[in-house]
């Protein structure tokens, strides 16, 4: 794509042209002469001579120097992520999801500070508050994520900064993010949020007030299940320090899966799309299902979290859960066994759909669950990835799956 396009344009058309530079898709002879950027595989980087090494432009994003600093392919990709968050100034990347996790929390927390953490938090930041944050000298405190008023009253001098998730990868609350992150920037914390559910396609995270946005790509970008990475964009303010930590901390992805994660881009506004619509139709069925006791899927009215959603979100995914009506966990197993279309994994986002049991208690140590309304006895829930089959057939097929949870009940 050789000519500038003009502004402003849909995020669909950005997730298509991002990162499609003429001089990575072309020579200069021949300009944006194909559509992808070629895999770079290199770890070392050459110059003509002793001038030109000299004469190198230091720590520049966009400029050979040595393989970990990544090529043209890791260019694209970050260019392409930092283009579909509005207020983004750089995008760093990523191995996996918890490393972004892990890299940007490292950027930002020093010994002494506290760390929030909202207790819906996908588990691995909740064994890096336990675990790897905690023997840094940092302390981790939880909050509920949806008590606006215990999360002020948790700040602290110490508190450095905030960790959000929202919607959470397994309950599905539907956080206030603009203010809490108004609340957080009040008194001179960091935000930073998991906004892998959404994607900046369905929550622009930035534009609502944090201050750094983590994406898991393993899950919606690549969307086949066949690569890891993870990422952070953020701001001008904090780019820079994200990017020299993760330096620091010889962070670097592979060309082979940067090229993956921008064919998965390319078609991730077609896909969620697809997955948004049939999980809603799916939610809507267990809904009126009498094994069902509650659905949780902030997409769906009436659904916790639905006006929240509605207010701040312009679109969903497919990941969502519901919880059975009594029963036990074997007749839980008997349900997901009973499945034929959807895997057992714990991934989601791909184009396959999953189920998995969802267990919450043992992880909450600032809010409830069961969740507040909810028989005590209702508290064996599922979570579903809906992937690219036909909706119908996945209905029947949960329709089997709760015909062996009754059969196991």
């Amino acid at each position: 794509m050789a000519k500038d396009p003009p502004d402003p344009i849909a995020p669909a058309t950005r997730a298509v042209i991002a990162g499609r530079r003429p001089e990575w898709t072309g020579t200069p002879d021949h300009p944006a002469a194909v559509v992808n950027p070629p895999v770079w595989r290199a770890s070392t980087h050459l110059y003509p001579d002793m001038a030109a090494l000299r004469g190198h432009p230091g720590n520049a994003d966009g400029h050979f120097f040595y393989g970990r600093r990544g090529a043209p392919t890791q260019w694209a990709l970050a260019e392409a992520l930092t283009k579909l968050e509005p207020g983004a100034a750089g995008t760093v990347l990523y191995p996996s999801g918890v490393a972004a996790i892990a890299g940007a929390l490292l950027a930002v927390l020093r010994p002494g500070d506290v760390l929030l953490m909202t207790d819906n938090a996908y588990e691995p930041s909740r064994a890096m508050g336990r675990g790897l944050l905690k023997d840094m000298g940092i302390e981790t405190r939880w909050f509920d994520p949806l008590d606006l008023a215990a999360f002020q009253a948790a700040i602290c001098p110490k508190t450095r900064a905030v960790l959000l998730e929202s919607p959470g990868s397994l309950t599905l609350e539907v956080q206030d993010i603009p203010a809490l992150t108004a609340l957080a920037r009040q008194r001179g914390l960091v935000s930073l949020i998991d906004n892998t559910w959404a994607s900046p396609l369905g929550f622009p995270a930035l534009s609502h007030g944090a201050d750094i946005a983590l994406m898991s790509l393993t899950k919606h970008v690549g969307g086949h299940s066949d690569a890891m990475m993870g990422s952070a964009s953020a701001g001008a303010d904090w780019y820079g320090k994200l990017r020299l930590r993760a330096q620091g901390l010889g962070l670097v992805v592979s060309p082979d899966d940067a090229a993956l994660m921008l064919r998965g881009l390319r078609t991730m506004p077609l896909r969620l799309e697809r997955e948004t619509k049939s999980a809603l139709a799916v939610a809507e069925w267990l809904a009126a299902r009498p094994e069902v006791a509650r659905v949780l899927c902030p997409m769906l009215p009436g659904s916790p979290g639905h006006e929240l959603w509605r207010r701040d979100f312009t679109g969903g995914c497919g990941l969502f859960s519901f919880v059975l009506k009594g029963g036990t966990a074997a007749a839980r197993d008997a349900l997901i066994d009973g499945l034929s279309l959807f895997g057992i994994g714990y991934s989601w986002g791909g184009f396959e759909s999953l189920a998995t049991p969802v267990d919450p208690a043992p992880l909450r140590s600032a809010s409830a669950w069961p969740l507040p309304g909810m028989d005590p006895a209702d508290c064996f829930g599922v979570r579903l990835s809906i992937g690219l089959e036909d909706t119908a057939d996945l209905i029947a097929d949960l329709e089997r799956g709760l015909a062996a949870w009754a059969a196991g009940g």
